[in-house]
């Protein structure tokens, strides 16, 4: 038996990785390593109704196996069409029907974040502000206390100076949960989202008031506010692809 048979013998009992591997050893074995019926047999074990067809798959069986014998990495997102400096933010918030908050926001101010956090904020607060994961927070001036006795609602929209058109984000949700223990009040709301992204929902737009511990349990003294898209936007080229796809007016 030749060197080449013996090769040949082989070949079939190694996996995907290891067949590949020989293809480096040397121009013998990478040629002999090329043939396709060695990476059929693998095809053939991991997808059995390709190669049920009489006919030869449009790819090589080597090409084939490439492509989806493992998940993908994550791609490079390409740049976003849109950028910060082209948003403002509306951002209203109401104890019951009263208004307690009322700014318009720009999208530059909004993404650079909050550089001078209280000194004496809770540790479970600051980790969270803190923490990698991407998040756009402004401070809340003048600061505002609310009774935790009363409903607390926030709407958030958004324009784009470049088309004079508006989309929301949250529209009147309500803050239905206080964190105690890590002072933040939240609420949320499903993005609505244009036409064009038809299989596109289920994506949440979380807001969330930041405050103080002031000693008591029946008013927040609130310092920041919050907006994030953490469910699946997690950095800031995310949340720009994720804005332009929602139904701007």
């Amino acid at each position: 038996m030749t060197y080449g048979e013996v090769l040949k013998v082989i070949f079939p009992l190694l996996d995907g990785k290891d067949l590949a591997s020989s293809m480096c050893v040397c121009k013998e074995w990478r040629d002999i390593a090329r043939d396709d019926y060695f990476w059929k047999c693998l095809c053939a074990n991991r997808w059995p109704s390709v190669c049920k067809n009489p006919s030869t798959p449009p790819l090589s069986y080597h090409k084939l196996f490439q492509m989806f014998h493992k998940r993908h990495h994550r791609k490079t997102l390409l740049p976003p069409r849109l950028s910060f400096n082209d948003l403002e933010f509306y951002i209203d918030i109401w104890a019951e029907e009263r208004i307690i908050f009322s700014e318009v926001v720009p999208g530059s101010v909004l993404q650079g974040g909050m550089k001078d956090l209280p000194p004496d904020l809770c540790e479970m607060l600051r980790f969270h502000i803190e923490a990698p994961e991407y998040k756009m927070i402004i401070p809340v001036e003048p600061k505002f206390s609310i009774p935790l006795s009363q409903t607390i609602s926030v709407s958030v929209l958004v324009g784009r100076r470049d088309t004079n058109k508006v989309a929301c984000i949250v529209n009147k949700s309500f803050f239905d949960y206080i964190d105690r223990t890590a002072y933040r009040a939240l609420a949320f709301e499903y993005l609505e989202f244009s036409p064009v992204y038809p299989f596109v929902s289920g994506i949440r737009a979380w807001v969330s008031l930041l405050f103080m511990d002031n000693g008591g349990d029946e008013v927040m003294d609130v310092f920041g506010f919050e907006l994030d898209f953490c469910d699946v936007a997690n950095c800031e080229k995310e949340v720009l692809w994720l804005l332009d796809m929602l139904d701007w007016k």
